[in-house]
């Protein structure tokens, strides 16, 4: 480990085989980002922007850094890396309309300040979690690795941030996978108000790579030639030698957290002390003893920069703000997506239960998507818990088929960071209860992001999930709908062969993000012919199962079987509708047959509060009460966790109540 101690020392240039036109670069990229900062407070307290993480005192890093790289190269920013952006020569009129929130922002106006990316400039846009930003980053270096590029990706994080649980899984992932990674430590001393001596025990947090195994580096954060060097050697060293490399930045935050939360916790001395150590005029004095600058030149680049401003504010005041449009707010919570349904092209047919269906349209995904990639704990040679993807290894590689360490939200940020390269990835949940564990990666980042700011999800999730196989409270839940209530994702759950190889085919086709649940049971329970060939079936349109008048029965996965029995048992004749797509669910079948039957039950696994089928009840009740001959009913599992015991596991599960319900609402 590099880990000299810089805090007390004054900043010390080094110009090593600089020209005086690079050094002369790396101040006009350093003063741009703080005169920006400088316009930017000021618009603040007039009112004309509404919220500021100020980044002065800490520029050196983010513009150091990105210079340091090629442009084709990502770099993943947080709050307070206006460099990144401006040192990528983005259009500062585009970057003021963003923090004005106006239609041409980079969300049109959907998010504030840094939360926004842009491929084209390949800055990946941070959500306010901080560590996530991370992970996204392996995934793009694992595209890297994968397709032979000879680059490296740039995370920044903060000091407060090394305490998250992502810090350690992104790294702990890039360690194993040998990716080109440079996770950048920003150590500004204070996590929002936290000093650094309430969030770590070591002494510096370079000394944290040793335990990762990895090579960790430190380096004064604000002199921007010191920065610059040690990214460039490194990056080059890395894209030829791909690994992770751990960076602390020792610096220095200014300003507060943002403008609102002021610095009044943070000790004069020590605002004083790190006053002298500015990264911008100190290197503008260095390079005036240097001779590169006069007071004359210094003056005009500012009036330079001054006069750009003032142009480029003009400009973002000038355009319009967004217009609140339905269909549009709508249409863009998807990335733009017509499935067109494949048939298959040959007559054969096979015999198999759920788990083959599963993995035999793995298998053709496979070979169909060369740039899919799986990734799952155990799934290699293994071949994963269930042994669904048994074999994949040996036809398709370890680069293709990978297994991960534990740990879920890391891999999820993996898949997303592969997505941005153009990769398709699925992701195995060992078992869907384990989905806790990544749960913000795909709420937050995966159901978000082309919403956000257009980048999409190529994301398939595999939730192996549902009871009655006495697996207990932590591997038995059904949690779909977790995930029901978010925008962005979709969500799919079959309940026969046929439907399950048809519907990973599609969801893997699908450049979304889709939640695939499996049904454990099922796995090995039921079996049919289905095709050997290729081919979908629809995203989003439920099937029925069987047609009649008494009627319907809304549900999907196991209950459709069990549906199916109680009614085959009771002698009804009832349209048993399998939804198959839960997010977004087939409004249209379901209405078609509520008006002929006139008598509705909507049923699930899931515990019966809060379920799935209590947001299907109230669009009947809402929109189809005049055709209605009795109460929509509902039944699911009890409010509590999954026991283990078989007793009591079976009077958790709804079987029972299902027909004592059917048989009320035949007589109702």
């Amino acid at each position: 480990m590099d880990s000299t101690p810089l805090m007390d020392i004054a900043i010390q240039f080094n110009r090593l085989h600089y020209t005086n036109s690079q050094l002369l670069d790396f101040y006009t990229a350093l003063l741009k980002p703080r005169m920006i900062e400088e316009k930017m407070l000021i618009l603040l307290r007039q009112g004309r922007i509404s919220k500021w993480f100020s980044g002065i005192g800490q520029e050196a890093i983010a513009v150091g850094s990105t210079l340091a790289l090629e442009n084709d190269e990502f770099v993943f920013p947080l709050h307070r890396n206006l460099g990144v952006f401006t040192s990528r020569n983005m259009p500062l009129s585009r970057l003021f309309a963003q923090w004005q929130g106006k239609e041409d922002g980079y969300t049109k106006g959907r998010d504030r300040s840094f939360h926004f990316g842009t491929l084209e400039h390949h800055i990946v846009g941070m959500i306010s979690h901080l560590g996530p930003q991370m992970s996204v980053a392996d995934g793009v270096a694992l595209a890297h690795k994968l397709s032979g590029e000879k680059k490296v990706s740039l995370a920044y994080c903060g000091d407060g941030a090394t305490s998250e649980g992502e810090f350690h899984e992104a790294i702990n992932v890039a360690a194993v996978w040998d990716l080109p990674v440079i996770f950048m430590i920003e150590n500004n001393g204070y996590g929002l108000s936290t000093p650094n001596t309430e969030q770590y025990r070591c002494e510096a947090i370079v000394d944290k790579a040793i335990g990762y195994g990895i090579e960790g580096y430190q380096v004064d954060g604000n002199n921007i030639i010191a920065v610059y060097e040690l990214i460039s050697r490194l990056a080059k060293e890395m894209r030829e030698n791909p690994r992770p490399v751990l960076i602390e930045a020792l610096t220095f935050r200014m300003r507060g957290h943002e403008e609102a939360s002021g610095t009044k916790y943070v000790p004069q001395e020590l605002m004083d002390m790190w006053a002298k150590k500015d990264p911008v005029l100190n290197y503008e004095k260095f390079l005036v003893q240097q001779g590169v600058l006069t007071e004359k030149s210094i003056q005009a680049i500012r009036a330079e920069y001054k006069q750009e401003m003032e142009r480029e504010l003009e400009i973002g005041f000038s355009k319009e703000s967004p217009v609140a449009d339905l269909e549009t707010e709508l249409g863009d919570v998807y990335f733009p997506h017509k499935q067109e349904v494949i048939e298959p092209k040959q007559a054969g047919l096979s015999q198999k239960r759920f788990i083959d269906a599963i993995s035999d349209g793995l298998r053709q995904s496979m070979e169909r998507y060369p740039q899919l990639v799986l990734m799952g704990q155990d799934i290699a040679e293994y071949g994963g818990a269930f042994k669904i993807t048994e074999g994949f290894v040996k036809d398709f590689g370890k680069q293709r088929v990978r297994n991960t360490p534990l740990c879920e939200s890391a891999i999820v940020g993996a898949a997303m960071g592969l997505s941005l390269k153009g990769y398709k990835a699925m992701m195995e949940m060992q078992f869907a209860d384990f989905v806790t564990c990544g749960f913000n990666q795909i709420i937050n980042y995966l159901a978000k992001v082309h919403y956000r700011w257009g980048a999409n999800a190529d994301v398939v999730i595999r939730m192996p999930t549902g009871a009655n196989t006495t697996a207990g409270p932590f591997h038995s839940q059904s949690n779909e709908a977790w995930f029901f209530h978010t925008p962005g994702l979709k969500i799919v759950y079959p309940s026969n062969p046929y439907d399950a190889k048809g519907l990973i085919n599609a969801a893997i086709e699908d450049p979304n993000p889709v939640m695939f649940f499996e049904h454990k049971y099922l796995y090995r329970s039921i079996s049919d012919e289905i095709p050997d060939d290729y081919y979908t079936c629809p995203i989003g349109k439920a099937s029925l199962v069987t047609e009649g008048s008494e009627m319907t029965i809304v549900t999907y996965g196991l209950c459709v079987h069990w549906a199916k029995q109680i009614l085959e048992e009771l002698n009804i004749s009832a349209d048993l509708i399998d939804l198959r797509t839960l997010l977004p669910w087939d409004t249209e079948t379901v209405a078609e047959s509520v008006k002929k039957t006139g008598k509705v039950l909507v049923i699930h696994e899931d515990t019966l509060t809060g379920g799935i089928g209590a947001e299907i009840v109230a669009w009947i009740t809402e929109n189809l009460f005049k055709y209605l001959d009795a109460p929509v009913m509902r039944e699911g599992s009890l409010d509590t966790p999954v026991p283990f015991t078989r007793t009591l596991e079976q009077q958790f599960l709804p079987f029972q109540r299902i027909k004592d319900k059917i048989i009320k609402l035949q007589n109702f």
